[in-house]
């Protein structure tokens, strides 16, 4: 039976969602990914979105697996068809995950891929993604994470301490963190920072690896 053409009353929706954000930054993320991640293994995105980054990574590294998670299901479908599009097998279905409901889902995973996160909550789950990469990730496991930052105490930018201030505005738990706070943070769990790339747009990924002692 032939399928209904696109646009047509009979085709599927396209649930499929995009940013902008995540079309110019994908590229330079992947970049360092290639680097940090390793050979084999299972992936956990967490805070997945709209599903733009998940798809471009295992696209370009189809050696790994894939776990999406978001902790709306609202943003799954978008997961799920953009998965669907691009015709992945490496690519497993959205899980729900909120970081501070723990036990998490997925009990392990060789890696740990968080992007744009930390800045839109409050510092509480900062303290629980740590809390659940030490617990999650294997020795030797990279939790890899992504956004604006201040640098001892300071924004790097002037669009950064506007983006600070327009996030405090909307909730006044949200903003840009010192990347010195959290390094310490993890290294008290036993993630130590192992590498800060300085990114596109003033962002910065920041490389923590659990010890291996």
């Amino acid at each position: 039976m032939q399928e209904p053409a696109l646009g047509s009353p009979g085709a599927l929706r396209d649930v499929r969602e995009h940013t902008d954000a995540a079309d110019r930054n994908k590229g330079p993320i992947l970049e360092v990914l290639a680097r940090v991640l390793p050979r084999r293994g299972l992936v956990l995105e967490i805070a997945s979105g709209t599903g733009q980054h998940v798809v471009h990574f295992a696209q370009a590294l189809p050696h790994l697996t894939w776990q999406p998670s978001d902790a709306s299901t609202a943003r799954h479908g978008s997961v799920i068809a953009w998965t669907a599009h691009e015709r992945l097998a490496n690519v497993r279905p959205p899980i729900v995950l909120d970081v501070r409901a723990w036990p998490w889902p997925l009990r392990t995973a060789d890696a740990i891929v968080c992007i744009n996160l930390i800045h839109v909550a409050p510092w509480a789950a900062t303290l629980a993604l740590l809390d659940g990469a030490a617990r999650v990730l294997p020795h030797g496991g990279v939790l890899f994470l992504y956004g604006p930052y201040r640098r001892g105490g300071r924004h790097t930018a002037g669009s950064n301490a506007a983006f600070d201030a327009d996030l405090r505005a909307r909730d006044p738990a949200w903003g840009l963190r010192d990347v010195e706070s959290v390094s310490d943070e993890a290294s008290a769990r036993g993630l130590a920072c192992e590498e800060i790339v300085q990114m596109p747009i003033n962002n910065l990924a920041v490389m923590l690896r659990r010890s291996v002692a």
